[in-house]
């Protein structure tokens, strides 16, 4: 017992491991101690490995694609979904949304069908987000972003972003770098790296595709990719800034088209 000037009485229990050496606590069992949470700069440190390691998977993994899918593509969608997400209400204050929003539009074309070398690539960024830790909820979210997000799976009606806000901001910022002179050039450096022909008036552009005929590798021109994906993207943008955003750049490419076929038949 111990008398203390304020009349505290403090009892020690002389058997507990603690007070018999200072060293005792460093003994107790991993059960006995009281859990230790995360700093949040550890937390922030931990995050920040993160990204940069999924940077660096990219450029390693995308290194041989030509320049309409490489890793500066891949940096302008990153830039574009956390700038839409900041005007999203229900993802700008939401540091779990944002670090889904960021590591989704990070692996996006990390296995993309169109420059598949191995099928092993299709696990690439399951595998890297299980090495990383990545919460199971957080990581389902992030696998589902990136293998429903592409063209073909709206075109087989599978686009819908209702339960998945991060969704809508990383597949409508995708599509802003699809479209407007950012868009124009990818979609020029991809047509030329498949030796595709730059117009055919006598090749039509195909209407009410499905997926199987839009994964089809079927003869087409560069022009009618236009028509056939880019100039519909500005309607099916899933968030009001992505649209706002939209506006503008689908006006650019009418306009490029315009001009286009007007020097094409030597008009002007």
């Amino acid at each position: 017992m111990i008398n203390l000037p304020c009349s505290v009485k403090i009892t020690f229990n002389a058997s507990h491991p603690i007070c018999r050496s200072p060293l005792a606590f460093a003994e107790l069992r991993a059960s006995d101690r009281l859990p230790v949470r995360k700093s949040s700069w550890e937390m922030g440190t931990k995050w920040a490995e993160t990204v940069k390691k999924a940077e660096q998977l990219v450029e390693r993994t995308m290194k041989g694609n030509d320049a309409s899918h490489d890793a500066f593509h891949v940096w302008r969608v990153r830039s574009l979904a956390l700038s839409l997400a900041s005007e999203e209400e229900a993802l700008s204050s939401n540091s779990d949304s944002l670090q889904i929003v960021e590591l989704a539009a990070l692996l996006h074309d990390i296995g993309d069908y169109k420059y598949l070398r191995d099928p092993s690539e299709e696990k690439i960024v399951e595998k890297f987000l299980e090495e990383e830790g990545i919460e199971e909820v957080k990581k389902v979210k992030i696998l589902s972003i990136i293998r429903g997000m592409g063209f073909k799976e709206e075109l087989a009606g599978h686009g819908n972003s209702e339960n998945c806000p991060e969704f809508g901001v990383v597949q409508d910022a995708d599509r802003l770098d699809a479209i407007g002179a950012i868009g124009i050039a990818r979609c020029f450096t991809f047509g030329g790296s498949r030796s595709r022909v730059l117009h055919d008036p006598t090749i039509h552009p195909r209407s009410d595709l499905s997926k199987e005929q839009y994964m089809k590798k079927e003869e087409q021109t560069t022009i009618n990719h236009f028509h056939e994906k880019l100039l519909k993207l500005k309607d099916l943008m899933k968030t009001e800034a992505g649209k706002k955003r939209a506006e503008k750049r689908h006006k650019f490419m009418e306009e490029y088209l315009n001009q286009f076929y007007e020097e094409w038949d030597g008009r002007a």
